[in-house]
């Protein structure tokens, strides 16, 4: 019914960058807060980044501050996040959400397959 659908990851190095997309099929986007989470093997899932409904407040993980932006566009239908100064740790499998503005999965309604990640040092 809902389809949120990522896609930009794969393979960089450290230092270098990425850019996720996260395109929704969502009636009503420009109603939702969204998420990106990760989950490294033998890890949860955690909050990486955030965005309320209407694009004025973000949040980020401490481990991502400054390195990562967070971006929507409400006419596009997608969610976008900006991965530069990559580091080894960051590697993951990265997960687009849609809920309210919130600061764990529970928080988040519906969910993308997410993809994957890999920093090489």
């Amino acid at each position: 019914q809902v389809q949120l659908v990522e896609s930009g990851g794969g393979l960089a190095q450290a230092g270098g960058s990425l850019r996720l997309s996260c395109a929704a099929s969502v009636r009503t986007f420009s109603g939702y807060a969204m998420g990106w989470f990760r989950q490294a093997p033998g890890k949860e899932r955690e909050l990486v980044s955030s965005v309320n409904w209407s694009g004025d407040s973000t949040y980020y993980a401490d481990s991502v501050k400054g390195r990562f932006t967070i971006s929507r566009d409400d006419a596009k239908n997608t969610v976008y996040l900006q991965m530069n100064s990559l580091k080894p740790e960051d590697t993951a499998v990265y997960y687009c959400a849609a809920g309210r503005y919130g600061r764990d999965y529970s928080d988040y309604y519906y969910w993308g397959q997410g993809t994957q990640v890999t920093v090489s040092s």
